[in-house]
């Protein structure tokens, strides 16, 4: 399953080459994280509030290939690319809308955390509804890249 969003690169987006500010690419993709989840039926206040966990970020990895410029439309395309007991990697395609050219590739390695005890965060295994909603997800990715 791929959750898509778009947006237009502003101004205040900008660095003083007149490209795009690299820490905007780190705020989008975590952003469109919660938006995949949101999408797969996990939104994050959920699962705070019934499971008293989030899907804490570890690690990431971008691929800056082109540059963004001002004013130019893109989409930011999500995907589950790994699924494992207590964790995830999430995949980031950043293209322009008008010619698909990719401007950057993320990875996002997330991992459940307990967070019943705020002061000391564990890394716990995903309950098996969540991971049910999640393997479905990854299937949905799967499927598209055998075709």
């Amino acid at each position: 399953m791929e959750n898509i969003v778009e947006r237009r690169i502003m101004w205040g987006d900008l660095d003083a080459a007149g490209i795009v500010f690299y820490p905007r690419y780190s705020e989008w993709i975590d952003g469109c994280a919660h938006q995949f989840f949101e999408a797969i039926g996990i939104p994050h206040d959920r699962l705070w509030k019934d499971h008293h966990m989030v899907f804490g970020l570890i690690e990431t990895q971008c691929r800056f290939k082109n540059a963004g410029r001002y004013h130019e439309q893109i989409t930011i395309a999500t995907e589950l690319q790994e699924l494992h007991a207590r964790g995830m990697a999430l995949q980031h395609t950043i293209s322009r809308k008008d010619d698909d050219t990719v401007l950057v590739m993320c990875i996002e390695k997330r991992v459940c955390l307990d967070t019943s005890d705020l002061l000391n965060l564990k890394v716990a295994t995903i309950p098996e509804s969540i991971y049910q909603k999640l393997e479905r997800a990854l299937q949905a990715h799967a499927k598209t890249m055998d075709e």
